[in-house]
């Protein structure tokens, strides 16, 4: 019985699977055998603007136990607490809730990048409605069996140590002062990039985003300093061997101490609660504590190993340069294969455009329904068939070559577009 209209309102769509087949499909899966999770936290605290979360019960299919994943994920305020907690309590329902009903696992993960940034990009705009001006950096990482899916703004940056000696960074920095691209995005949005100049004209400190003064270039929250500040995350999903590994997730008050290398060795061969607490230690002695300083370490671990991680042998390094072997369609899985015998990690999906056009795609399918009623692909609110406006459309004002092709956007989240794109000034609601 559906509790409420969700339910039946997605009787409309063809090919649904039934529950119970869906079901069964899972169990079946599942005796593939998930690897298990272990994973611990550690944090000191200067300003109190860094959060986290760790929620290991999410299911994707409610009330079935074997369709759980797990959310571990940091937020480092700045301004003030206010944007780090709403998005800490907000962010994964608007992602969850962006995700079509119904789904298999291989499809559900298919959709979650898109998810994500829906995700995103509503929790901002949320979140700005309320007139606060503190803003957060997110990074969201999302475990499901051996696929890891990380979506993040800002500067808290997640690594990922593999069984194989590899060590790879699966978020990208939003930090000004390294990040070419973005500095070329905010000025061409209409945004000025500079440091503090103090009296005498000299410059001092990092590359900053004026207005505001920011030095990250997204980020959710912050409506006081320039809509070109984006909530669009980087997103990418890779999936581990058979081996397993370890995610080391922490606010730059880790990484401005440490570099990827230095955090996953300063750990390996403690379990995820020591090991934690390890980096935390080890970034406060090399740098003592200047900034909220928070670690999460999540060991993805083979069903049958008993034994920690142990030391990985040094011929696994040749193998350094195949670690993101971009998947080839035709022989997906004999790569997999493959790529999996030898501990290499398969990158699934990576984007990191600030575009929304690009981020949402352009298949009208998933999102919308046949039953006439559209939602909108950011906030997912319900939109009359002639309300919604294509994401492709050139501006409100204009008309595009496809403004029938999906996914469409309500006039609120269309105008929030048109401001991170520059296309209009901050402040100027367009009427």
């Amino acid at each position: 019985m559906a509790s409420s209209g969700e339910g039946r309102r997605h009787h409309h769509h063809r090919n649904l699977v039934p529950l119970a087949a869906l079901i069964s499909r899972e169990m079946r899966n599942d005796k593939l055998e998930k690897p298990s999770l272990r994973y611990g936290s550690a944090a000191q605290s200067r300003k109190g603007e860094d959060y986290f979360l760790m929620k290991t019960d999410c299911q994707r299919l409610p009330g079935n136990s074997s369709s759980t994943f797990s959310v571990f994920a940091i937020f480092d305020g700045h301004n003030g607490n206010a944007a780090a907690i709403f998005t800490r309590e907000n962010l994964l329902s608007h992602v969850i809730s962006a995700i079509p009903r119904g789904l298999g696992r291989e499809e559900w993960l298919q959709a979650l990048p898109r998810a994500l940034v829906a995700g995103f990009v509503k929790t901002d705009k949320e979140f700005q409605s309320r007139g606060e001006t503190s803003g957060t950096t997110a990074t969201f990482v999302i475990v499901d069996g051996w696929t890891v899916t990380v979506a993040s703004v800002g500067d808290s940056r997640c690594i990922l140590d593999a069984q194989g000696g590899a060590i790879s960074v699966l978020t990208v920095d939003h930090r000004l002062e390294e990040n070419v691209e973005e500095r070329e995005r905010v000025t061409a949005s209409g945004g000025e990039v500079g440091r503090l100049s103090i009296v005498g004209g000299v410059e001092v400190g990092p590359l900053r985003c004026w207005p505001g003064g920011l030095c990250l270039s997204r980020s959710i929250g912050d409506m006081d300093v320039g809509e070109f500040i984006v909530p669009i995350p980087y997103v990418k999903q890779v999936k581990l061997s058979k081996a397993g590994g370890r995610l080391i997730i922490a606010s730059d008050g880790i990484w401005d101490a440490l570099s990827s290398e230095m955090a996953a060795k300063s750990c390996r061969g403690l379990p995820a609660e020591l090991a934690a607490r390890q980096v935390v230690k080890e970034a406060l002695r090399t740098r003592g504590l200047k900034d909220d300083t928070t670690c999460i370490v999540v060991d993805i671990i083979p069903p049958d190993s008993s034994t920690q991680p142990s030391s990985p042998p040094k011929k696994q390094n040749k193998l350094r340069a195949l670690i993101f072997r971009k998947r080839s369609r035709e022989s997906a899985s004999k790569l997999a294969k493959k790529l999996s015998a030898v501990g290499i990690v398969e990158e699934l999906f990576e984007e990191g455009s600030a575009m929304l056009a690009e981020r949402l795609g352009n298949d009208s399918s998933t999102a919308q329904s046949t039953s006439g009623i559209f939602t909108c692909a950011v906030c997912q609110v319900d939109l009359a068939p002639s309300e919604g406006i294509s994401v492709h459309a050139g501006s409100i004002f204009s008309t595009s070559s496809k403004p029938w092709q999906g996914p469409f956007l309500c006039i609120d989240c269309r105008t929030k577009k048109d401001a991170m794109e520059g296309k209009r000034h901050s402040g100027v609601k367009v009427v």
